[in-house]
């Protein structure tokens, strides 16, 4: 999450007064994450997230995403679908952004989450991945193995103002996990950003599955691959929690099953997923524009990562 449009407050009033929500009483902007622009709102009936979608959220993805919460929704899994206004529309222009108010769920996101934690957010992802079994929509992943190349080529040699040579070492990097990117893993509705602020919990007890708008349709276990990264290492990438990254691998498969190949294919997917968040940091870290209310993340802790399954992958998910 991240605000990079500011909403007035008399565009808000008037935004929420298409709404059976009651009327505004307090607005904040939240701050973490690079995507998108929200607000925590308060208004005298109720708590809710308004979700300005930025230039990477194409509006023409935004009735597949929430077509998804609605789906997971009714299958019973703790997601936050949009709230309709009194016409029914889910999808609506503010500040000349497409937007979305997103119901609240409780909870608080874990910074340093207990491998019980983990072992409950993987589980609750391979429900997810089970509840979408019959979800007929495809979205291809914007962010997906195809994505990367010209991501790469985008950053160009700007990457050395990073760390110097940074843009060769990623380059080589990027050549070998094409080369090995596995072709025919299960397949299907995938949330591809499950880090641990996007997971609300209560104790160990997930409460929320939150921010879908990089759900897409993609290798199952790559999710799972997303996941460890994010969730087995400290901030820095610097140091790997092994009773972390077994619980998610245990987890998630005693949910949703992992069959041989799938734990084969682990290494290559935490690689790949290592490299997507190292270029779409790299890329942010290069053209986050001057004064937006965001937290820029430092590239360089997904290359450790990298690095650190490059050289343990297969000893790791053996």
């Amino acid at each position: 999450m991240a605000v990079y449009t500011q909403v007035s407050a008399e565009a808000l009033t008037d935004f929420l007064a298409k709404f059976d929500v009651g009327e505004l009483v307090s607005a904040k902007g939240i701050a973490e994450g690079v995507e998108n622009s929200n607000y925590l709102v308060d208004t005298s009936k109720s708590r809710f997230i308004l979700t300005l979608y930025e230039k990477r959220v194409a509006a023409d993805d935004l009735p597949y995403f929430m077509a998804l919460l609605d789906h997971l929704a009714e299958k019973g899994l703790p997601v936050p679908p949009a709230v309709p206004d009194r016409a029914g529309m889910l999808i609506h222009q503010l500040e000349g952004r497409p937007a979305c108010l997103i119901q609240f769920l409780s909870g608080v996101s874990v910074s340093h989450p207990s491998p019980a934690q983990a072992r409950a957010a993987a589980e609750a992802m391979g429900k997810m991945h089970k509840a979408t079994a019959d979800f007929v929509r495809d979205r291809p992943n914007s962010m997906g193995v195809e994505a990367w190349q010209p991501l790469f080529e985008r950053c160009g040699r700007d990457l050395d103002t990073i760390q110097p040579g940074l843009y060769d070492r990623a380059g080589k990097a990027l050549d070998t996990i094409l080369a090995g990117w596995p072709a025919d893993l299960p397949r299907g509705a995938i949330h591809a950003d499950l880090f641990p602020d996007n997971v609300l919990m209560l104790g160990n007890r997930v409460t929320g599955l939150i921010d879908f708008y990089f759900a897409c349709t993609d290798i199952r276990a790559y999710d799972l691959a997303v996941m460890h990264g994010a969730w087995a290492f400290d901030a820095r990438g610097e140091n790997y929690d092994p009773a972390i990254g077994a619980a998610l691998v245990e987890g998630y498969a005693a949910s949703a099953g992992l069959s041989d190949a799938e734990r084969a294919a682990l290494p290559i997917l935490a690689e790949g997923a290592a490299l997507r968040f190292f270029l779409t940091r790299a890329w942010d870290w290069l053209n986050t524009p001057a004064g937006a209310l965001v937290t820029r993340k430092d590239p360089l802790a997904y290359l450790r990562r990298l690095d650190f399954y490059a050289a343990n992958g297969d000893a790791l998910f053996a």
